[in-house]
């Protein structure tokens, strides 16, 4: 284990957890008295540099960075991705059922008139930040400091759960699966660096799609839904039995 993953493991959880608590705490208050709208980008950036700064400026290696691009893991982390931006859509699938369903859940998704440029800054935060941060906070700090307290299966899953909480309606039990499978891919490798570009491709491809679906084909043919569909049921079936095995594994 490189430098770099051995200082994160020891990066207090108390201290993590009490300035992303007072980040979001500030950002909700500075956004509900409109003195300034301030995006979660900039609470993930200030603990990026806080984390860097508990780390003494330690970065990877190169031995970090070689394992990422060895042909095992680039095979596990491409398959593990598109298998959960299926089950991201199916249970986008059931969410939006049961909105039809229950219309007063529509409260729990936000509506976006974004100019461009802040587009673009969404953009930026959705593929590189949020993975680079989300990583170093819930796998790197949090699922390490807790498996010091709890079992490690329960570190995973609480871990999980509060990666999962921070998603919105429609997308919470597809983001605790990824969460499992993120902490799953850190705990066999102990390379934060591993999950940080599970997460940077599965966000790419999340967004390319999303981008590329100028029809909105994805929700409006039901050909494309039921195909989708479909792939969705597989790809949790495949992933859920992957995720018993190594959950079952974990001491």
């Amino acid at each position: 284990m490189s430098l770099f993953n051995e200082k994160l493991k020891v990066i207090p959880l108390k201290e993590v957890l009490s300035i992303f608590i007072l980040l979001f705490l500030v950002q909700y208050f500075l956004n509900t008295l409109n003195i300034v709208q301030l995006d979660s980008i900039w609470i993930y950036i200030l603990l990026i540099f806080y984390i860097i700064f508990k780390l003494d400026f330690t970065f990877p290696d190169k031995d970090d960075y070689l394992e990422v691009l060895s042909a095992d893991v680039l095979k596990q982390v491409v398959l593990l991705v598109i298998l959960n931006v299926f089950i991201s859509y199916g249970f986008l699938y059931l969410s939006h059922a049961l909105l039809n369903l229950v219309p007063s859940l529509n409260f729990l998704f936000g509506s976006s008139t974004a100019s461009n440029s802040i587009m673009t800054l969404s953009l930026v935060a959705t593929i590189i930040v949020s993975p680079v941060a989300e990583e170093l906070i819930f796998r790197g700090i949090f699922l390490n400091r807790l498996q010091v307290i709890i079992p490690p299966l329960f570190a995973v899953l609480v871990s999980s759960l509060l990666f999962a909480s921070l998603h919105s309606y429609g997308s919470i039990i597809s983001a605790f699966i990824f969460a499992i499978c993120m902490a799953i891919l850190y705990l066999k490798t102990e390379n934060i660096l591993i999950p940080i570009f599970a997460h940077f491709l599965n966000n790419l491809l999340a967004e390319i799609i999303v981008r590329a679906d100028v029809n909105s084909l994805l929700f409006t043919n039901d050909v494309v839904i039921g195909a989708m569909s479909i792939l969705a049921v597989i790809s949790f079936v495949l992933l859920f039995k992957s995720i018993i095995l190594e959950l079952n594994s974990i001491k």
